[in-house]
């Protein structure tokens, strides 16, 4: 039985999954491992697998990231989510800057202190 919650994906998360998961398959096929070994490499199962480069929601991120580590490219899932690639977070930041920073001994003198 499939979750419910894959359906109710929206419709860019569904494409990206899909995406994703046909460029592993692509990324397994140009280094010739096969579903066999690339299943017994990552330790999950051979249905899994075919999940996996289907782009099925309802697989873990763990089945995706060890298949990812077989094909070499474990620092793509580190990086899925990294602050650096994170530009409205880092604009929200900068936009709660302080427009001025003041020296202790002026805001001492400020407040009378």
């Amino acid at each position: 039985m499939r979750s419910r919650s894959s359906t109710e994906l929206p419709p860019p998360v569904k494409k990206a999954l899909k995406k994703l998961g046909s460029d592993i398959n692509d990324a397994r096929r140009r280094r010739g491992i096969s579903t066999l070994d690339m299943a017994a490499k990552a330790m999950i199962s051979r249905p899994m697998l075919s999940r996996v480069e289907r782009g099925d929601a309802t697989v873990a991120l763990g089945g995706y990231a060890s298949v990812l580590f077989v094909l070499g490219m474990t620092e793509r899932v580190a990086e899925i989510a990294d602050v650096t690639h994170d530009s409205l977070g880092l604009e929200l930041i900068r936009d709660h800057l302080p427009k001025r920073i003041r020296s202790p001994k002026q805001h001492q003198r400020k407040h009378g202190r």
